[in-house]
């Protein structure tokens, strides 16, 4: 089965009824492909209206005078809004495996005033409700995608164009009242989210959207050691002084369990004070080999700033006291001490396997939105790796 590239938009009125994380695990979960590239836009009038004149097709099985609907509502919802001139947000997700055209358009569905059910996303997500005499009053249809392989190039090839200009990390897409000050914070949905296709980045997603806060920035990404290396320094120092205790007290149990004989408080103290830096410097490398697959002391140096074979989801969440609910709905560190409904708490396994990070201040959001580089088109580079420049 040929591998192909296909694309899932996620309309502004979906994002802001923060529909995002149940939409991807849906994809993520039937599809049974892999999320490869993921940008936030702010289309320009240029971008919307090239797009839009792409909608109707002989080739799209979805009724024609539905197609039409479409292409007026990406007119009209996805433009700068005419009034304030503010871009709305719009969220692009690339996927990329076996007949992925297909089949993720199976798992959207087509949009019918005679849907029964909610099978597909469009069934739960999408509405078009008509008046007595058959015209539309209400049309919503949640995401957007391509019909075929043909036009899906095409498609992508656009997006491509303008992701420089008109994608990346949002800046004036978000109105706020008189006195709010507004902040930012990252996301990082972890690695162990993605050993297999599975529902769980979606559903990190979706407890977020609890906080009613706004997604300005999303990138898939494979750190490097290096990158890992960066992000993590300052627990270093914490884990090389904080564990003197507990390793003192393990190496206390071992030692009296193996040679038979008790040792004291200093003893013990000495014991933690010795080999605390050392059992610190361990968890370090383990967690910088969690987060890209290699540690710093298996890895060579040339390869230090390679993309690493973990992969992640980074996302900027932008809103009033953004760094304080997230990392409310995340939860402690430890998943054990988390209490119940958060993240932390459902999908957490250990300290360090623990589902997702989120940064626990301003100063510290900007420096790992930096590191992490969230406004980086690696969506751009996707495409152009898989159809050529």
């Amino acid at each position: 089965m040929s591998q192909q590239l296909a694309y899932v938009i996620i309309t502004p009125y979906t994002l802001s009824k923060s529909r995002t994380g149940g939409i991807l695990a849906r994809l993520i979960t039937r599809t049974g492909l892999e999320l490869v590239g993921a940008r936030m836009f702010g289309p320009s009038r240029e971008l919307v209206e090239q797009y839009s004149e792409a909608i109707v097709s002989a080739a799209d099985p979805q009724d024609r005078r539905i197609q039409e609907l479409i292409r007026d509502y990406i007119l009209q919802n996805l433009s700068p809004d005419p009034k304030t001139k503010r871009r709305r947000r719009v969220m692009v997700l690339l996927f990329q495996g076996g007949d992925a055209v297909r089949k993720v358009r199976s798992v959207i569905g087509n949009i019918s005033p005679d849907r029964r059910g909610g099978e597909t996303i469009r069934d739960t997500y999408g509405d078009i409700i008509l008046d007595e005499r058959g015209e539309v009053r209400y049309f919503e249809p949640a995401v957007l995608a391509a019909p075929n392989f043909e036009e899906t190039q095409f498609k992508l090839r656009l997006w491509a164009k303008y992701s420089d200009t008109d994608g990346g990390l949002l800046t004036d897409t978000i109105a706020y009242l008189p006195g709010e000050t507004p902040q930012r914070t990252l996301v990082l949905i972890k690695p162990d989210n993605f050993r297999f296709p599975t529902g769980r980045p979606g559903n990190v997603i979706d407890f977020f959207s609890r906080t009613g806060l706004y997604i300005v920035g999303i990138k898939v990404h494979r750190m490097s050691v290096a990158e890992a290396t960066e992000f993590y320094a300052p627990v270093k120092e914490v884990l090389r002084t904080r564990l003197k205790d507990v390793v003192g007290s393990r190496a206390k149990a071992a030692l009296e369990k193996e040679l038979g004989f008790r040792v004291g408080p200093a003893e013990q103290q000495q014991l933690g004070e010795l080999l605390g830096p050392l059992y610190g410097d361990n968890q370090f490398e383990n967690i910088v080999k969690f987060m890209s697959g290699r540690s710093p002391a298996e890895a060579d140096p040339a390869q230090w700033k390679a993309p690493g074979s973990e992969k992640c989801i980074a996302i900027v969440y932008e809103g009033v006291e953004a760094v304080r609910k997230i990392r409310d709905v995340l939860g402690p560190t430890d998943p054990s001490k988390a209490p119940p409904g958060s993240i932390r708490k459902e999908f957490g396994q250990t300290v360090m396997v623990n589902a997702a990070h989120a940064s626990d201040s301003e100063e510290n959001a900007k420096r790992e939105i930096g590191i992490i580089n969230v406004a980086e088109n690696n969506f751009r580079r996707v495409i152009e790796e898989f159809y050529g420049k």
